[in-house]
């Protein structure tokens, strides 16, 4: 082989390499920063599910205000009052907090986690107002508390509705991560964005990109039809 072709594919080897770390890096940044913000948002969601479902106004009411802000604004606006607005706090660069929040990551993460959580509230609050009444009352026959109830029914009962609802958040947050490379988290989309400047290939990079996304929304709707299943198997007939 002659010396000029052998140090091509050299080259082209060190450029695939590169370019396969980008993805990879990308790709891990998207999944820590949906699978965190998922996990937050949902920690808060429950208790202000139930907050919410309260019929005293002054419990009920600022949930429903901060889940009416955060449905009723763009994801990428919330971005960018949080990204830019933590450092007009005054006196937060004196503080260590201006050491977690310096890093785009974290502004970001709080962003995405309060507005799944705003997402993730009502879907559980709907799921626990459309609780059969006739369960209730039985439970309440039985003698058991308000706490009781909602522990052992009224929130199994509610999760099992609500789970295809939330699935379709879950996917909605995956996708909506791209727009985490607007403030320089190096995510999918971002990786996809920094190839394209650096090889001037916009189709190869964003292809590659939306392929990946479709295969982790492919192992999403797989993993929820799953516990779907699982959650609804008592619904089943016997022998099916």
């Amino acid at each position: 082989m002659p010396d000029f072709m052998a140090q091509w594919l050299n080259q082209n080897d060190i450029f695939t390499a590169m370019t396969m770390m980008e993805y990879w890096n990308g790709l891990v940044n998207t999944i820590q920063l949906v699978f965190l913000s998922l996990i937050i948002g949902l920690m808060c969601a429950i208790p202000l599910a139930i907050l919410r479902t309260m019929k005293n106004p002054f419990i009920s009411g600022p949930v429903w205000v901060y889940t009416y802000l955060f449905r009723g604004t763009p994801l990428l606006i919330q971005l960018y009052i949080i990204y830019y607005g933590i450092a007009q706090i005054p006196g937060i660069q004196d503080t260590f907090w201006w050491e977690i929040f310096r890093e785009p990551f974290y502004p970001a993460l709080l962003a995405f986690a309060l507005n799944t959580c705003a997402y993730t509230t009502e879907i559980i609050r709907g799921a626990i107002v459309s609780t059969p009444a006739g369960e209730i009352e039985a439970a309440k026959a039985y003698g058991m508390n308000w706490w009781m109830r909602m522990r052992r029914l009224i929130l199994p009962s509610a999760a099992r509705r609500a789970v295809q609802a939330y699935s379709n958040e879950v996917i909605f947050m995956l996708h909506s991560s791209a727009i985490a490379s607007v403030v320089t988290i190096v995510d999918l989309t971002g990786a996809a964005r920094n190839i394209y400047s650096r090889f001037y290939a916009p189709f190869d990079a964003f292809i590659f990109v939306a392929l990946i996304y479709l295969t982790l929304t492919f192992i999403l709707v797989f993993a929820f039809r799953k516990l779907e299943n699982h959650l609804l198997k008592h619904q089943r007939p016997v022998g099916s």
